[in-house]
């Protein structure tokens, strides 16, 4: 397991404009397993997540996103992989919710040593009650 650090952009995306926009730097872990490279992180406030841990599983064509904690929404997982749909249950405090995620595209351009740029474009759906577009990028840093 190596120490790195992660710098993570996130974006909400009201048609092509940047609605809501975060970004933080953050130290994180880099393993690999079974032919996948896993990045671990702590979520932060930035985030809308503090107390929580992020690992993200890195194959050649999907990305795993797994969250742990008591703001995960108990223990939540998405699959993002390109052009398919992704169905769960997601728990808010007000109750579960249906959640879809539709994958419009997934990028992994991390290095043999594990750096560079991983990236997912996906459009939501919380319960039909809220949709969006969301961008999410990390770029592991030397």
């Amino acid at each position: 397991m190596k120490d790195i650090m992660l710098k993570i952009t996130g974006k909400q995306l009201v048609g092509e404009e940047a609605e809501e926009k975060m970004e933080f730097i953050t130290e994180g872990k880099l393993y690999e397993r079974g032919g996948a490279k896993y990045l671990m992180y702590e979520e932060s406030e930035f985030s809308g997540f503090p107390g929580c841990k992020t690992t993200l599983k890195l194959t050649e064509n999907s990305i795993r996103l797994k969250r742990i904690g008591e703001n995960a929404g108990a223990g939540h997982e998405m699959i993002f992989e390109k052009g398919k749909r992704y169905n769960s249950r997601y728990s808010t405090p007000y109750g579960e919710m249906e959640l879809e995620i539709l994958t419009n595209e997934v990028v992994n351009n991390l290095s043999e040593e594990g750096f560079g740029t991983v990236g997912i474009d996906y459009h939501v759906s919380l319960g039909g009650l809220a949709e969006g577009r969301n961008q999410l990028n990390i770029e592991v840093l030397q």
